[in-house]
């Protein structure tokens, strides 16, 4: 798989919206519970054609996640739609209790995750999402990172029977995962086959994992590029075969490198098969305040970072 800087791009969000719309027609058990969120979820055409299945609580992030789990619990299920900050941040309790520890049928979904909203500053970034959901037993997270896997992660999430937090990217990019891939927990999807480093990424940094493999393969160095749809359960196994096989792993996220994609795969690694390891994210910092294609490049989270990153694991390792 390749990619180009001139391919078109595409808003996740739309395509999540239309899926959920597709299912919502096959399944009467579907809803949607919002936070006031109806225009930033994209969810006024399915409030259009299912009136009565459509929940907006208003600003109350801890009872929208309250009150899907009781919907869950009458049979329903609910996709709970919100700004991931707001989700996360707000609502973390009842998704432990509510929804994780009463294994309640809920998608959790977050939607303009990372640092989206680059624009309204550290108060509406979500970098600390994967941390705080992946902390939570029982809940499975999925970060798509294009819009086939969004919509693939929309129905899986429906049939699953689990809970779920699912990570819906508003920063548009291109369509990159092959036709044939999996799309289930635990699997990852092999983008691009590589002997020397390989990079893991998640969500908005594949596409530009991809340009960096591109770029790099022009220098005589083979990069494999593996993405994780499912950030937990991980892929234990493509992990380990990365670190045997190859110099050395790379990961990006459009996260905080504490407790995410980095910290799941050094954690594998460090247990199962010890080698050199970078992690690419945002460090422990608030991320300043500009637009989002500014945070990603002030990060190294651009195809360049990424570049970056697997020549000096190669000359350090």
């Amino acid at each position: 798989m390749t990619v180009t800087e001139e391919q078109a791009v595409f808003d996740c969000r739309q395509a999540f919206a239309g899926e959920l719309i597709a299912l919502a027609r096959q399944d009467e058990r579907v809803v949607a519970v919002c936070n006031d969120s109806v225009g930033s979820s994209n969810l006024a055409g399915f409030r259009a054609e299912f009136p009565h299945r459509m929940f907006n609580v208003g600003i109350a992030e801890q009872d929208m996640v309250g009150i899907a789990a009781g919907l869950a619990n009458a049979g329903k299920i609910p996709y709970v739609c919100a700004a991931a900050p707001f989700l996360t941040g707000r609502a973390l309790e009842q998704i432990k209790a509510d929804v994780a520890y009463s294994e309640a049928h809920v998608v959790l979904c977050g939607q303009s995750p990372g640092m989206a909203y680059g624009e309204l500053g550290p108060t509406h970034h979500s970098i600390e999402d994967l941390s705080w959901v992946r902390a939570i037993a029982g809940l499975d997270v999925i970060v798509p990172c294009d819009p086939v896997q969004t919509r693939a992660a929309v129905r899986w999430a429906a049939a699953s029977g689990r809970p779920s937090y699912l990570r819906i990217p508003r920063f548009k990019v291109p369509e990159v995962t092959p036709a044939d891939a999996p799309f289930a927990p635990g699997r990852a999807v092999v983008m691009r086959g590589g002997d020397d480093v390989t990079v893991i990424a998640i969500g908005s940094l594949t596409s530009r994992a991809l340009l960096a493999a591109d770029r790099l393969q022009a220098e005589g160095v083979s990069v494999r590029v593996l993405n994780m749809p499912f950030l937990d359960p991980l892929d234990e196994d493509a992990v380990v075969a990365a670190a045997r096989q190859t110099r050395g792993i790379v990961t990006a996220e459009e996260a905080t490198t504490s407790g995410g994609l980095g910290a799941a795969v050094a954690a594998a690694v460090v247990s199962l098969h010890p080698g050199p390891m970078r992690i690419l994210g945002v460090p422990r910092v608030f991320a300043p305040t500009g637009d989002n294609g500014f945070l990603l490049d002030y990060f190294g989270l651009s195809a360049d970072g990424i570049a970056a990153a697997v020549r000096d694991l190669l000359r350090r390792g």
